[in-house]
């Protein structure tokens, strides 16, 4: 038998052969993975869709909360603003009136949302009526002071309008007691409530006191400009001087010690 005659080996395949395998074998692997991935993303569909079916009214109640909340949130503050707008019309429409007394009537007629805006509406019927009848307007106002259901500030303001209005009939330890009771507040009330208290214990005749008052007001760190404008031609029209025993200038002398 000639050396050069290759009768090959009859168990071990050729080249191509194991080629072909190979790549047989890779698709069918490749085939494997991708069935396997097409049922695991089926398993997780069906699983997201029976949580759907299942929990799918929450998220749609939620949204329903939302936007339901978010409307009646502006049909609110739209419903507010035209009752605001409503009761500002009718005030300036009592106000409108050409005697006082129908003034304060119709502003007392009017009907208020809150304890705020009766409260201004009670303070403006009292400004319209102080001039008929001080005495009933005084009383408006301490009922008003009185009312816990009225904002403080509201409160505070009524008092010190109603013991400031002449001939209201209240006796002076009654109006005293109520002054004295705003003076701890602090603020602006607490500096008119000193002034006021000037003006009383001048009314009872003790202008030294009352002089003392004003000059012990006059040098507040918290003094607005406006009062204490006031305040000077108080002390000057009780014969005093503005600031003084005070460091500072703009002392005003009264007419008596310039001649």
């Amino acid at each position: 038998m000639p050396d050069d005659l290759d009768i090959g080996t009859p168990w071990q395949p050729s080249v191509e052969a194991l080629r072909d395998a190979c790549k047989t074998g890779a698709r069918r692997v490749s085939d494997t993975d991708s069935f396997i991935d097409e049922v695991s993303e089926e398993v997780r569909k069906d699983k997201l869709f029976a949580n759907l079916r299942r929990y799918g009214w929450i998220g749609v109640l939620a949204v329903l909360l939302l936007v339901g909340g978010a409307g009646y949130n502006e049909w609110r503050k739209a419903s507010e603003r035209g009752d605001a707008e409503a009761l500002g019309d009718a005030i300036l429409t009592a106000l409108e009136r050409e005697d006082r007394g129908d003034r304060a009537n119709a502003l007392g007629a009017l009907e208020a949302p809150d304890g705020a805006a009766q409260a201004v509406i009670a303070l403006l019927a009292a400004g319209e009526q102080s001039a008929s009848d001080p005495g009933a307007a005084a009383g408006r106002l301490l009922s008003l002071s009185d009312d816990p259901s009225v904002p403080n500030v509201y409160r505070q303001i009524a008092v010190l309008k109603a013991v400031s209005i002449p001939g209201s009939g209240l006796e002076l330890p009654e109006r005293r007691e109520r002054l004295e009771a705003l003076v701890p507040g602090g603020g602006l009330v607490r500096l008119l409530a000193e002034e006021q208290l000037a003006l009383l214990v001048l009314e009872e005749g003790d202008r030294d006191a009352a002089l003392s008052r004003l000059q012990a007001l006059r040098q507040d760190a918290e003094i607005t400009l406006s009062l204490a404008q006031r305040v000077d031609q108080l002390i000057v029209a009780l014969g005093g001087v503005p600031g003084e025993g005070a460091e500072g200038e703009g002392a005003i002398a009264p007419a008596d010690a310039e001649e």
